[in-house]
């Protein structure tokens, strides 16, 4: 730990709770109370397994939400390190400040400009290519909605306690029904049916590699549509405009890096709990990839086509998909976000 430990924690969580006063109501009521249920779990350091009592998190929500109305307007305040005071986003800065201190910083703007932001210990750090590799911890300030991996420049940082919690609310929803598909061979795979706390903590280190494989895809993509891309997507005023833009370049990245990484390890189990997470926009541009996931004559959805026929299926989709999403990004580029946001409702005259 560092001198001033607690006032370091104290400015990133008041900057954390401004974000969330402006933002965390944004999502629909579900996800809301769903994310605010698991930031509970997170702040009161109860295990996975453990339900909140529902009367208790009911008034700490309503409480929360009081609060919120208080802070809303406020600035956001300045990152304390070392004696020097550092703009909140300024995360390059602030982490050369704790530089050997054992911390790690984040914060950035994510979907539909919300600000995010944390602090953790730093597990893990490593040389991947040209990519520089974080990993988080133990996290001590953080927002309702955390964001398991992100990229900045080319470093990628990956919060585990993030994924953790992020795969068990998968599987607690899956739990309930226990429907076939990606998800039910995903957990089998990770031995769930046997010893859910167990696997939920295999699958997080093993999904790791999943989300670095993304974010190495995020940073390859970024090289194909341009430095002006992330700007400008940023920029834009609407929905709509925004979630194809991202799904164009999540489709990119992930044809460019993670499928043919994915396929190259072997790595079935990752594959199925990938294709888990193969949804909306993304899912709708490439009805060609889940159709290659369930080549096999008569597969149920979900189900993979094992052995080298099925790595080729997957491997050419992934190709035809590199090609088609880069062009299809450079095509974006050339629209202005009506345009973009026209473009959006037409799903299936764009998709591969």
């Amino acid at each position: 730990m560092i001198t001033g430990m607690a006032a370091l924690v104290n400015a990133v969580q008041t900057n954390c709770d401004i974000a969330d006063a402006r933002h965390a109501r944004d999502a629909g009521l579900c996800t809301y109370l769903l994310g605010m249920r698991e930031f509970y779990r997170w702040e009161h350091e109860l295990p996975y397994g453990v339900s909140p009592p529902r009367d208790a998190v009911g008034r700490w929500i309503a409480e929360r939400e009081a609060r919120w109305e208080l802070i809303a307007d406020e600035d956001f305040v300045a990152v304390p390190v070392a004696g020097h005071e550092f703009d909140p986003f300024a995360a390059q800065q602030v982490n050369a400040a704790l530089a050997g201190s054992g911390l790690l910083y984040g914060a950035g703007v994510g979907r539909f400009r919300k600000p995010h932001f944390f602090l953790g210990r730093l597990a893990r750090e490593e040389q991947r290519g040209d990519a520089r590799l974080l990993v988080c911890g133990c996290e001590y300030a953080r927002d309702v909605s955390a964001i398991p991996a992100a990229s900045q420049g080319a470093t990628v940082i990956v919060r585990r306690e993030a994924l953790r919690q992020w795969l068990w609310e998968k599987a607690e929803g899956w739990n309930v029904k226990q429907q076939d598909g990606a998800l039910r061979s995903a957990l089998i795979a990770y031995g769930f049916d046997v010893d859910s706390q167990a696997a939920i903590e295999r699958m997080t280190d093993g999904e790791i590699e999943t989300l670095v494989l993304h974010e190495e895809g995020e940073i390859a993509a970024g090289r194909v549509l341009g430095s002006n891309w992330s700007p400008r997507v940023a920029s834009f005023t609407g929905k709509r405009a925004e979630l194809l833009a991202r799904a164009v370049r999540d489709n990119l990245a992930d044809c460019l890096v993670t499928l043919p990484g994915l396929l190259q390890r072997g790595a079935e189990d990752s594959l199925h709990f990938w294709f888990s997470t193969f949804d909306g926009l993304r899912r709708e541009l490439f009805p060609r990839l889940v159709e290659a996931y369930a080549a096999r004559a008569g597969a149920p959805p979900g189900h993979f086509l094992g052995g080298m026929a099925g790595t080729a299926v997957l491997l050419d989709a992934a190709e035809a998909g590199r090609v088609h999403f880069a062009a299809l990004g450079l095509r974006l580029h050339e629209m202005d976000e009506a345009g973009i946001e026209a473009l959006s409702h037409e799903a299936a005259a764009i998709a591969l």
